[in-house]
């Protein structure tokens, strides 16, 4: 018991330690984030909080998980997109060179043997195998999650805790589909969840340090990395959909604004105030409100995806046609999908209005 015991412990206790640490490091070598009109904090931070739930996460890993070529290779990769997101937070990086930085990253890992071999037809059930186009599909999905969870972050607490979430799912998942046989990969998700909640003791609003790009990118890799390792496996005919149920938070945020911008022919990878919690801010809810929102629709995502892992086909394939639908009309209603000018003003007047109250 102690072997599965003490690792959480660790991670927990060492996430809650080492972020001071991380936070008077981030204050020497001016990783600080500056408030702009896009975001929501008004006063100057310090950022790169991730580096200690990375440090967590690892020691407790390598002093007590079974250090397979697999967990090597996730290590690797998020050494090095931790890296990334380190250079990002002290000096600042293009696009381009963080997405190059992803892709390398992610190409880190296909050594080790974590790809996406084949996927599973939701609609008959067969097998398809990828054969030459596994690693390029890995390597899309891996840069794809890292992104995804990279954009969410801009609440105190909104990355961490979804990601948290996102990793108790696939525990819970992974338990559904082999039990005892899935422990290893069952105990990293649930190591990096310990790690995370002794993090957010300092990150929740108000936050004393923001997890950066440092965290952000670390956290969508691991989980990126954890899913194919611990869900792509099965050959269960709903495999190849649970992963973005259970990510579905900021893979449909990501998705929507991917969908908003080339609708409104504005380039892709430029940043607006229309993600979710931007809009879920301008409807009037607070900053904690809107994160603990988020937290209960990535909560209800994971469930969904628990049930759907044991349900029929036929079941399955009704529940996501539902969701698909109650999805869409909810991002309509909320504005991710695009908001009037009005909505955005009403989102400035209540930043403005806060900050005069605090003033």
């Amino acid at each position: 018991m102690a072997y599965y015991i003490l690792p959480l412990l660790l991670a927990l206790i060492a996430g809650y330690l080492l972020t001071p640490a991380v936070r008077v490091l981030a204050l020497k070598v001016g990783a600080m984030d500056l408030p702009d009109p896009r975001k929501v904090h008004r006063s100057i931070m310090p950022r790169m909080g991730g580096l200690a739930v990375y440090l967590a996460f690892v020691a407790a890993v390598l002093l007590f998980r079974d250090l397979t070529p697999q967990v090597w290779g996730l290590l690797a990769g998020a050494t090095l997109i931790l890296l990334v997101g380190i250079l990002d937070d002290i000096k600042g990086l293009s696009a381009r060179v963080k997405l190059a930085g992803q892709v390398l990253a992610a190409a880190v890992i296909v050594p080790f043997g974590i790809q996406v071999h084949f996927i599973t037809n939701p609609l008959n059930g067969e097998m398809i195998f990828l054969g030459v186009f596994s690693i390029p599909v890995t390597i899309f999905w891996v840069v794809a999650v890292t992104n995804a969870v990279n954009l969410i972050d801009g609440l105190d607490g909104l990355a961490g805790g979804v990601s948290a979430i996102a990793a108790m799912t696939m525990a819970a998942v992974t338990w559904t589909q082999w039990g005892s046989g899935g422990m290893e990969n069952i105990m990293l998700t649930l190591t990096l969840v310990a790690a995370l909640i002794g993090f957010l003791k300092h990150n929740f609003f108000p936050a004393k340090i923001f997890l950066g790009d440092t965290g952000s990118l670390f956290l969508g890799f691991t989980l990126a990395v954890m899913a194919v390792t611990g869900l792509t496996k099965s050959a269960a005919a709903v495999s190849v959909i649970i992963p973005l149920v259970i990510l579905g938070v900021p893979l449909l945020d990501t998705f929507f604004a991917v969908v908003r911008r080339c609708h409104e022919r504005k380039p892709i990878f430029e940043p607006d105030k229309e993600h979710l919690h931007h809009c879920l801010m301008a409807m009037g809810l607070s900053h904690r409100q809107t994160v603990l929102t988020i937290y209960v629709l990535s909560a209800f995502l994971g469930i969904t995806a628990v049930v759907l892992n044991m349900v029929t086909n036929h079941q399955a394939l009704a529940m996501l046609v539902l969701l698909a639908v109650v999805v869409i009309y909810l991002a309509n209603r909320v504005g991710v999908l695009g908001r009037t000018q009005q909505s955005g003003y009403s989102l400035s007047t209540k930043e403005n209005t806060q900050q005069s109250r605090k003033m």
